[in-house]
């Protein structure tokens, strides 16, 4: 595929350590794990999305493995394959292969949203990585390392990616920018991408794109892409809710959910976000509703009636107030 044709979150990825935008810490760490090629431990990055974790995976496999690193790599995302049978059968299958070529030191799998696996494919891959570490290194990598056993943790090193800042991502955006020749309306537009995206690079370098289609830049055409009009809508449902008025913020909800196509997490993250600018109501206890539907639409809750119970306890604290 031609160059200009790629996204460009493909186009613009870093193709070297000394590339990556900012994480100077976790640069230097890896640098001198690099060193020693054949010692390289298996490896373990936390972050926040778009911290450049599954980037940095990518680029050691490129200098460890070389032209090759295609054919000796096993890339998984675990969320979508998180199952102890996936662990057995692929996992299993690629690590347990020794390579004697010539310069491939081991084989490498790297394992995105590893804390979505489950508990028992977990166990099972701290059994795989004790077996096959001769000929077989693991770069798991996830948002919270709090969802990856300790048994697997003592096995890796573990890196802390860090979410980044304003300056780093406005500095990045108007780099591409650049690169493109696109025509901006100023600071103003990178700022908005920030304040929509809250420090992930790969949704603010999509957003740029997205909302440059035109060939111009705005925050108008920002706005359009991120949503923004969508955000003051589930602003307005939780108003209501918290308002003590349960029927119209869920049938309100309803409406953004199934007529406009909102997904539930997207819900749920906007009206979080509402709430630093709202008054009048225990701030607390609203974060607690908040954190407990959360958990409950990642345990796989039915989506609409999980939101509508967490409109109706919103709603009982102006009747406790």
């Amino acid at each position: 595929m031609p160059l200009e044709d790629l996204m460009w979150v493909e186009k613009y990825r870093p193709s070297s350590l000394e590339d990556l935008v900012d994480q100077t810490a976790v640069k230097q760490r890896l640098m001198a794990l690099l060193v020693k090629k054949g010692q390289l431990p298996h490896l373990l990055f936390a972050g926040p999305p778009g911290s450049g974790k599954t980037s940095t995976a990518v680029i050691i496999a490129k200098q460890i493995l070389g032209e090759h690193w295609r054919d000796y790599t096993l890339s998984l995302n675990a969320s979508d394959e998180r199952g102890i049978d996936v662990v057995r059968e692929r996992i299993k299958t690629f690590a347990r292969f020794a390579d004697r070529r010539e310069g491939v030191p081991y084989r490498l799998v790297i394992l995105d949203e590893s804390d979505e696996m489950t508990s028992d494919g977990q166990t099972a891959l701290r059994r795989i990585m004790e077996e096959n570490s001769e000929h077989t290194r693991f770069i798991l990598i996830c948002n919270y390392s709090s969802g990856i056993i300790e048994p697997l943790q003592s096995r890796c090193v573990i890196f802390r990616f860090q979410r980044y800042d304003e300056a780093s991502v406005t500095e990045h955006l108007k780099s591409i920018s650049k690169k493109e020749k696109l025509r901006h309306q100023g600071d103003s537009v990178f700022a908005a991408i920030y304040e929509a995206t809250q420090g992930d690079l790969r949704q603010a370098i999509n957003t740029l794109q997205a909302a440059s289609a035109s060939g111009e830049l705005t925050v108008e055409s920002v706005k359009a892409v991120t949503g923004a009009a969508v955000k003051g809508r589930v602003g307005a449902v939780i108003e209501a809710a918290l308002g003590g008025d349960f029927e119209a913020a869920r049938t309100r909800m309803v409406e953004l959910t199934r007529v406009y196509g909102i997904p539930e997490r997207d819900f749920l993250k906007y009206a979080y976000e509402t709430l630093g600018s709202m008054k009048g109501f225990d701030r607390a206890r609203a974060v607690s509703i908040f954190a407990e539907y959360d958990f409950r639409l990642v345990q796989g809750s039915q989506p609409e009636l999980q939101l509508a119970a967490m409109l109706a306890q919103l709603a009982r604290l102006k009747k406790e107030g």
